[in-house]
Order: structure tokens, then C-alpha cells, then sequence
């Protein structure tokens, strides 16, 4: 069995020596989830910046006078890149990804269980064309809108979402979290592994600010994949269709006087980023502690 394998906590039913008539499975782990998603989004507000174009270097757009161009804002009721349908009794999330941005949840939370499903759709736009399709997971998201490069979205800590690097990380503005990963040589970047030791990963980190995941567990692109997102007292997990990808803690933001600040509560962003993709399933429970297995891998 992989090092890397997660078995949610199950209850099993006794087995009698007698013969058995008609076997059973085990049941199912009973958990009071909190369903995030309904036909409204009642639960979620959106941010949309830009249509990022090729060769976007980081610095606010502007038009062709060289007058800045204003994001598109939160909550525009004139663009509909977040939309819902229904398939079944699954009410389903469709992320244009048109626009940079991204859905928030309007609430925070803190030492929690996340869980959604998503699958790419075809179409890509813009910066993305030639490009591999992308979206993430965007947690413990504090502060300002627009915080970082792409001026799309808050400080954060980001669970990657993308055609073979679904489970990377990205630090986001001046976030920044130490992860069990091998070191990286030349131009390599850092590759997540539970054998090695905890590296620091943010924007000054001598290891950079991203980190690759353990191994690719993404299924076909009309297959649904479920992610796994487990945080607690600044320990996370990164869990894509069952395998664990990645060991992180410790984290934190970093003022720009060197000061490290806990970052272990906020809310959570879908980000839109040019890659048609859907979502659904989307829920979260508060724990209050990791399972024995979850806390070995520390």
C-alpha cells in the first residue's frame, strides 16, 4: 500500500466464523457535512479582474492611452462566468474561467475537512490558449482582493488545480508554508515527497514559492475527481482522488518588516483562470484533530 494512501475512518461490520449469506460492504464514515452549494451560490460571493492577455507581466493593465484599466470588481451582476445547472440530483458549477477571479466563500473557516469534485470542460481563453487549463483551491484567504500578481485574488495558501499538477502548491502574495519535499537543483523547482525534510516555501525562499506534487492521480478529463482538503492548526494535506500528494504545515504570511504571522483560518477562493471547468459536491466539516494515520505523516 502506498506511504500516500488516505482511508477515511470507516465503522465495519462484525463477521461471524458461521457461513455468510449475502456479504456486506463496510459502511460508509457518518460525517455532518456543510454542502456549499445550492442553485444561487447564496453562500459565495465573486471577484472578476481581467481578461489577462499573452505575455501579462504583473503590473496593472491598462488600455491603449496607458490609462489603468479597473477591475471588473466583486459581485458584477453583468458577467456570468460563475453559473449553475442541474444534472440528475447534482446541482453543478460552471467556471467559464473568461475572467480572472474567483467564487470566496462568504464565511472563514478554521480546522476544517474540504471536499469537492470538479472536471475540465473544453474551452480556454486568452493568456491560457496555448497553455495547460488551470483553477485551484485558494485556502486560508485573508486580506484584500487583487493581493498578488494576477491582482485576481486575496493571501492565500494554494491546493493546484491543473492538467497534471492537480495537488501542486503555490504560496500567494506573501504567504508561506514549509512542505516535505526534495530539494530542487538548477532550474528544478521542489518536489513533494514524505520521506524528505520540510522545506520553507514563499516568494523569498531560497526554494522559490511553488512546490510539485508527489505523483499525477488525475483521472481522464470527463471524469469526475474528487480533492481532498484537510487543514488543521496550520497543517494541511492535499489529498487528489485518495492519494495523499503533499505534507504541509506551518503556516503563516510574512510582513514585509520579516515578521511571520499564523495563517490558519480565512476563507476560500474557486479561482477562474482562463480554463472552462466544473465543479459540484462542494463541502466542508469542521475536525477537531487529524486521524492517527493523518497525524504520522507529520
Amino acid at each position: 500500500m502506498s506511504f500516500y494512501k488516505i482511508l477515511l475512518p470507516a465503522l465495519f461490520l462484525a463477521i461471524s466464523c458461521s457461513p455468510v449469506k449475502n456479504e456486506q460492504k463496510p459502511a460508509e464514515p457518518e460525517y455532518e457535512w456543510d454542502e456549499l452549494i445550492d442553485a444561487n451560490l447564496t453562500k459565495w460571493d465573486n471577484y472578476l479582474s481581467f481578461q489577462h492577455q499573452p505575455g501579462y507581466d504583473g503590473t496593472p493593465p491598462k488600455d491603449e492611452n496607458g490609462e489603468l484599466i479597473a477591475p471588473i470588481g466583486l459581485n458584477n451582476p453583468n458577467y456570468k462566468v460563475f453559473s449553475t445547472f442541474q444534472e440528475g440530483d447534482d446541482t453543478i458549477i460552471k467556471n467559464t474561467g473568461e475572467y480572472y477571479g474567483c467564487l470566496i466563500t462568504k464565511e472563514e473557516f478554521k480546522n476544517y475537512h474540504f471536499q469537492l469534485k470538479y472536471k475540465w470542460g473544453g474551452k480556454k481563453w486568452a493568456y491560457r490558449k496555448n497553455l495547460l487549463k488551470d483553477s485551484g483551491i485558494l485556502y486560508h484567504s485573508v486580506g484584500p482582493m487583487a493581493a498578488e500578481y494576477w491582482r485576481s485574488w486575496m493571501l492565500s495558501q494554494e491546493f493546484q488545480i491543473m492538467e497534471g499538477h492537480t495537488g501542486d502548491f503555490w504560496s500567494q502574495a506573501n504567504s508561506a508554508i514549509d512542505i516535505k519535499a526534495y530539494k530542487p537543483e538548477s532550474n528544478l523547482d521542489p518536489l513533494a515527497h514524505e520521506s524528505q525534510e520540510y522545506l520553507p516555501i514563499s516568494m523569498n525562499s531560497p526554494y522559490r514559492n511553488y512546490c510539485l506534487r508527489s505523483g499525477n492521480y488525475e483521472k481522464p478529463h470527463d471524469e469526475w475527481n474528487t480533492l481532498d482538503l484537510f487543514c488543521f492548526e496550520g497543517k494541511s494535506l492535499h489529498v487528489v482522488n485518495g492519494e495523499v500528494v503533499m505534507i504541509l504545515k506551518n503556516s503563516r504570511y510574512i510582513e514585509e518588516d520579516g515578521k511571520e504571522i499564523p495563517l490558519i483560518k480565512g476563507k476560500i477562493q474557486l479561482q477562474s483562470e482562463a480554463a472552462e471547468v466544473f465543479f459540484k459536491d462542494i463541502r466542508i466539516r469542521e475536525i477537531d484533530s487529524l486521524t492517527q494515520k493523518q497525524q504520522a505523516l507529520f
